[in-house]
């Protein structure tokens, strides 16, 4: 790996911690990179999801503030959030690479088309609550949401690219209550299956220790900014930006087929 490679996957990982801090999609700016620099698929998948770890977990501690007084959620959501994960990682690894080949350019295509229908789901929550009032107790959700996070996280195991989309639009169109909160769930959603994945591929996968250091600590400081300039920062400019590298890596996996 040259230099420059090397300082595409830091710089990358600065995105990706960064964005999954804010939104999500973070998997959108590093899987492209890992494959450039010659990775294979499956290998640059293990790689980033063991790289992406200690800034999940940074964008979290970011957080934390908007995390009081939601240890039941993150108790109740995060035994969910394991089993999906696991189960997800467990498929990325017993499926045949050629199912990977075949399945992520899809699971890319459908990330970017929830990071672009994003907008329009937070205008229909806030239609939502204005019919509902402001004034409504915060539920958890119910049934539906923990099936919809059990399949999310199994995503997030599997692939992972705009998982925090999906866990925003689950829990923000299916929970009364601020955003911000709504976010700072997901940061921690996110740790519990990264964490999962990683420990399980630890065991029983190939992945590259030069791209995971180096994510590992371009995500780590992504995080730290991700969670100083998610409450300011108007999304659309990073959302643009999602779009066309997972165009980028669609069309790299097309052309490796």
């Amino acid at each position: 790996m040259s230099i420059w490679e090397a300082l595409a996957i830091f710089a990358a990982g600065i995105g990706a911690g960064t964005i999954n801090t804010i939104v999500g999609s973070g998997t959108l700016f590093t899987f492209p990179v890992l494959l450039a620099v010659g990775l294979p698929p499956i290998t640059a998948n293990v790689s980033n999801t063991l790289g992406l770890v200690s800034g999940n977990i940074s964008g979290a501690i970011g957080y934390r503030r908007e995390l009081r007084g939601q240890r039941r959620r993150v108790l109740r959501f995060g035994v969910t959030a394991l089993i999906g994960g696991l189960a997800g990682a467990v498929l990325l690894l017993a499926l045949p690479s050629k199912a990977f080949d075949t399945i992520v350019p899809a699971l890319i295509g459908l990330a970017l088309v929830l990071v672009v229908l994003q907008p329009r789901l937070a205008k229909a929550l806030a239609r939502r609550r204005e019919r509902n009032g402001t004034t409504d107790t915060v539920t958890d959700g119910g049934p539906a949401l923990l099936l919809g996070l059990l399949l999310a996280s199994a995503y997030g195991g599997y692939f992972g690219a705009a998982q925090g989309v999906l866990y925003l639009s689950l829990m923000g169109l299916l929970l009364r209550d601020d955003l911000q909160r709504v976010n700072a769930l997901k940061n921690v959603l996110a740790v519990v299956v990264n964490g999962v994945a990683a420990l399980f591929f630890l065991f029983v996968a190939d992945f590259d220790w030069t791209a995971v250091l180096l994510i590992a600590a371009g995500s780590t400081l992504g995080g730290q900014l991700g969670a100083k300039i998610g409450r300011r920062l108007p999304p659309t400019a990073l959302r643009g930006v999602i779009v066309v590298v997972g165009v980028v890596a669609i069309v790299q996996m097309l052309l490796k087929q």
